[in-house]
């Protein structure tokens, strides 16, 4: 398990909303309406799914803080999806002020998160604050990159994820690992860490940012990982949803995953 403090984790999410708001300032409007790198969604439809995260983030901690509960999402799944998809064709001008404005109210809420308050309860996963905060990093780095704009060096691909959030990855995305298998992940330059206690053990190696992508469903950037199993080269393994943190009260319109 990755250590991360709550200084770390505070200067990483600032860093990623920075990252996110320069990189939302260089689109053009007629990149709303393009496909993202996530299926069955545009650009439009990251950013309006960016500006809801950002805002429920800011309401759980919010709420936390003065020791109440309240749902990640009104109307869960099914309510997430369709502001999603309602806000998706807005104007780039509408977009980007509203996703500036949740991002503000997000860090504000983050900010004034005493140091006793990170353990507090909120409703999101039945978790703490510490968690919807992990959470809101993961949804900002990772759909900055499925914008796709500009191209490896050039934009925000996964090629530009630090270590400290691969790492990170690499705990979270553990609930990935199928029950019978056992994941060997050999990062250059790294030493390997183990997911996954199943009995078939499978060896995966490459760059610490593809392996990372991979696991969180998006497509490597810098080259091509390998699978070795019994000491011979494989297919990469199937790997189990997205764990989801958000209960379905109706079914969902929407499909893609953070």
């Amino acid at each position: 398990m990755t250590q991360i403090t709550s200084e770390q984790l505070c200067a990483a999410v600032n860093e990623s909303a920075s990252a996110l708001r320069k990189t939302v300032a260089g689109m053009v409007e007629t990149d709303v309406a393009q496909p993202s790198q996530l299926p069955e969604w545009t650009r439009g439809h990251v950013l309006a799914h960016l500006c809801g995260v950002s805002a429920a983030v800011a309401r759980q901690l919010e709420f936390a803080a003065r020791g109440e509960l309240i749902d990640m999402y009104d109307g869960g799944q099914h309510g997430r999806d369709n502001a999603i998809n309602k806000a998706a064709s807005q104007s780039l001008e509408k977009l980007a002020k509203d996703l500036n404005s949740a991002l503000d109210q997000a860090l504000a809420a983050l900010n004034n998160v005493e140091e006793s308050g990170w353990d507090a309860p909120v409703k999101y996963r039945d978790s703490t604050v510490r968690e919807v905060v992990f959470a809101l990093w993961r949804e900002l780095v990772i759909h900055t990159s499925d914008l796709g704009l500009g191209g490896v060096g050039a934009g925000r691909g996964p090629e530009t994820w630090s270590k400290l959030f691969c790492e990170h990855l690499f705990d979270f995305l553990e609930a990935r690992v199928p029950a019978e298998q056992r994941f060997v992940i050999q990062a250059l330059g790294m030493p390997p860490r183990t997911l996954g206690n199943g009995p078939k053990s499978t060896v995966i190696s490459g760059m610490v940012t593809d392996l990372a992508a991979w696991l969180a469903g998006r497509t490597p950037s810098l080259g091509t990982l390998r699978a070795d199993a019994a000491a011979d080269g494989v297919d990469l393994p199937q790997l189990m949803p997205w764990p989801s943190g958000i209960p379905s009260q109706m079914p969902a319109v929407v499909t893609a995953q953070p």
